[in-house]
Formats: structure tokens, C-alpha cells, sequence
């Protein structure tokens, strides 16, 4: 099992004439996504460079191909309204990678959201992927292999360097969420931990923080509570001066809120394994399981 996608899970692609969308449908279709179709206004009817047929519309594009996942790369400015349009088009699962979204477009998308059944993924993100099924996104699939670890991270980079550790060590993951470092995103990271506790496939999650806003907080009191598996954590930004903006929108200190010895304290306190460098989470990993 997985949590997100599957392998029979049909992605449209919001934006697949553009230089991005073009090149990351092919790596996409390359591991075997089931990507059947793209959107691009004012171009329906037509094919695009691999051979998809392209709707002027997401509900047209839903309708005929049967899709329940769209992944966007579309600018910024026109991504919200993106988000909605698949969401108005019944689609249960929507993985912006676009950044830049203004936070205020982003709170009218989340206010929108809640009233749909659509789950969204980002913005500001490198995507999802279930190794060995499909990938949604720009995650490089030749790092991962199929298994147990279940990957969850604010930032896409240090994504990767977890998978590889896990991946160098045999283990493998079940599925890897970038859920996006901007305020405002649509999935965090206690709402995915649910969907880890339920699958039989996932031993073991990596938690992959940053400073700033109070997520990991958030997840430190779930885990003390409802979540039965090991959790291995990453926070980075422990030089981070208070203050400054580092990297990812919301990756900010403020008040002396949000810092990385904050969370690293509440996290541990609640019995999840924190590593003090990237390096690292191989090998507490091995030595949890």
C-alpha cells in the first residue's frame, strides 16, 4: 500500500505547454505516472510534445479521461485560480508546485478548499510520490526504491537527502509528501500522519522541519498521542537569526517563536527521535526499526 497516489491513480497536468510542465510530464510518464491528459486555455483539441491530449478546461479534461489528480505548473498569478478549477472539478488530489503564490490568493483557496473534497499538496513544492507506483511532481525518481519509511518535509532538499540515506540502506519508502515551505499551504504535516498510522506499508516516518510557524509543535502533540510508529526528525535552521526570513516563506523566528531549539525540545519531549544533522537520519533510523 501507499498513502496518496497509487499506481492506477490518472493525473492531468495544469500547465503542460509550458517549459516546466512539458519537461516534468515526460520524467513523470518516464517512472510510469498514469498522466492522461493536460490543460492549457485556448489550446484544446490539440496534442502535446508526448502525445496527450490537451482540454481547454479541467471538468472537460476530468470528464474525459477519467482523472482524479491534477499536479500544477502554472505562474503564480494564475495558480490559485488553477487550485480551484481542479478542486470545482471534483478531483480529490492537487499538487501545486508553482511558488510565489501570494499568502493572500492562499487563504482564499484554503477558506475555498474546505468546502470541497480536495485535498491539496503545497504550493511551493516538490510533490508526492509513492516509489514503485507513480510520482506527482519533481521529485528525481531514480533516488527512491519501494518500502517502508514514510518521508514528510517542509523542504524539498533535504527531501531527497533523507531518501537517499534510506534508499542507500535498503529500506526504502512507502511514499514521500513535500508538503511545501510557504505560511499558507493545503496539507501539513498532522494531516498526513493519520494516513501513515493506517498503512500497513510504513514502519517508520521521517519528519523533515524547519523554523518557523508552530507545525512541528503541532505534530509533537499528535505523535504523544495518537501515533504508534517511530518518528525521526529533522529541524532546520538552528543558525538561523531571529528575525530574518531564511529560504522557504515560512521559515521565519518571531517573538522567539518558532525556533529550532524550540521545536527540537518539544519534539523530543515527545518521544520523537531528533537528529542534530541531516547525515544522521540513516542511521538512527536503522538503529529505531
Amino acid at each position: 500500500m501507499s498513502i496518496l497516489i497509487e499506481k492506477n491513480t490518472r493525473v492531468l497536468v495544469q500547465g503542460i505547454t509550458g517549459k516546466e510542465g512539458a519537461f516534468h510530464t515526460g520524467q513523470m510518464l518516464q517512472y510510469g505516472t498514469q498522466i492522461v491528459g493536460g490543460i492549457t486555455p485556448g489550446k484544446g483539441g490539440q496534442k502535446s510534445e508526448h502525445g496527450l491530449p490537451i482540454f481547454d478546461a479541467v471538468r472537460e479534461a476530468a470528464k474525459e479521461t477519467g482523472a482524479t489528480a491534477s499536479v500544477i505548473f502554472v505562474p503564480p498569478r494564475f495558480a490559485a485560480d488553477a487550485i480551484l478549477e481542479a478542486a470545482d472539478a471534483g478531483l480529490e488530489l492537487v499538487a501545486c508546485i508553482s511558488e510565489g503564490i501570494p499568502i493572500q490568493d492562499m487563504c482564499k483557496v484554503i477558506y475555498r478548499l474546505k468546502k470541497t473534497k480536495t485535498r491539496l499538496i503545497g504550493p511551493n513544492c516538490p510533490g508526492v510520490i509513492s516509489p514503485g507506483k507513480s510520482k506527482i511532481g519533481i521529485m528525481p525518481g531514480f533516488i527512491h526504491r519501494e518500502g517502508s519509511i514514510g518521508i514528510v518535509s517542509r523542504s524539498g532538499t533535504l527531501t531527497y537527502e533523507a531518501v537517499s540515506q534510506v534508499t542507500a540502506r535498503g529500506l526504502g519508502q512507502s511514499t514521500c509528501v513535500g508538503i511545501g515551505g510557504d505560511p499558507v499551504i493545503g496539507t501539513t504535516f498532522v494531516d498526513l500522519l493519520p494516513l501513515f498510522e493506517e498503512d500497513e506499508q510504513t514502519e517508520a516516518v521521517i519528519l523533515i522541519g524547519e523554523i518557523g510557524g508552530n507545525a512541528e509543535e503541532e505534530v509533537a502533540d499528535f505523535v504523544s498521542k495518537k501515533f504508534s510508529k517511530p518518528v525521526i526528525a529533522f529541524v532546520a535552521g538552528s543558525t538561523a537569526p531571529p528575525g530574518r526570513r531564511m529560504g522557504h516563506a515560512g521559515a521565519i523566528i518571531s517573538g522567539g517563536r518558532g525556533t529550532a531549539q524550540e521545536k527540537i525540545k518539544v519534539l523530543q519531549k515527545a518521544g520523537i527521535h531528533v537528529v542534530g544533522n541531516p547525515a544522521e537520519i540513516g542511521d538512527v533510523l536503522s538503529s529505531t526499526l
